[in-house]
């Protein structure tokens, strides 16, 4: 009953924290001398006209950013399972270019590798921007979710490989049945991080013309000179995205009965 009951209690601090946070903002907007227009601000998210409901700039920019999010995601969680069983396989040369990529990515920072993406092999591979945001996006991320990996398939205990050995299993079969399985439940939680940072990462896509969420505040903001209101409402877009993430990874986390 008690487990149950954590959930909800999570959701209503969370609304109290959250009610505080407006409440002090209020109350420093009034303080600050700015001609707040969060009046004008509605019609960049939706309109409606004629009984029909109208997306807006802002949730086009949204529609984007989650298109980007999930398929970038997806392939990051590809490449992350695949350098993470390079990385622990027997072959030299797997572990060698596990190695290459990952101190390549980790040690570069990932706006210069969404430019070398778009201007230098994007041309080459014959690719638009949105493959390039996405490709740069999923190496970038998967970088860092090869480890999480590499951790959790390392924590299954030796014994399960023995079995795995003597059952004549092969590596592939062990990783699909017997390893990956009690793997994922307990990297779930730190696999969440990644999605979140991915999230905010994908803001950076708006720097090869990309309209997402944060390019579509820039132009808002380039029109109206509503800097504060448009960057604040783009803010808050993003803190319940990703916060409606963490919570549904939560609920997954607590229903597949994961290790804390």
């Amino acid at each position: 009953m008690k487990n149950r009951q954590r959930p909800l209690t999570d959701i209503i601090r969370f609304l109290a924290f959250s009610l505080l946070l407006v409440v002090l903002a209020v109350y420093a907007s009034g303080r600050i001398e700015y001609p707040w227009q969060w009046y004008r601000v509605p019609r960049y998210l939706f309109t409606m006209e004629d009984g029909h409901f109208l997306a807006g700039p802002l949730l086009d920019g949204l529609a984007v950013t989650l298109n980007v999010t999930w398929i970038s995601l997806i392939l990051a969680f590809v490449i992350g399972l695949t350098t993470a069983v390079f990385r622990l396989s027997p072959s030299y040369v797997a572990r060698l270019v596990a190695r290459v990529y990952l101190e390549t990515i980790r040690n570069t920072p990932l706006l210069i590798q969404i430019f070398f993406m778009y201007f230098v092999l994007a041309p080459v591979l014959d690719i638009g921007r949105f493959t390039s945001a996405v490709l740069a996006l999923s190496l970038f991320e998967g970088a860092y979710a090869s480890e999480i990996f590499r951790a959790g398939i390392v924590s299954v205990d030796k014994g399960q490989w023995e079995a795995c050995h003597s059952l004549g299993l092969t590596t592939f079969q062990a990783y699909r049945h017997i390893i990956l399985p009690q793997a994922i439940k307990r990297i779930i939680p730190p696999l969440t991080s990644i999605a979140v940072s991915l999230v905010k990462d994908s803001a950076l896509v708006s720097t090869i013309a990309i309209y997402d969420l944060t390019m579509q505040g820039q132009v808002i903001v380039s029109e109206t000179f509503l800097t504060f209101e448009v960057w604040f409402t783009v803010a808050a877009i993003y803190l319940v995205l990703t916060t409606a993430m963490s919570l549904a990874v939560n609920m997954l986390d607590r229903k597949l009965g994961a290790p804390a």
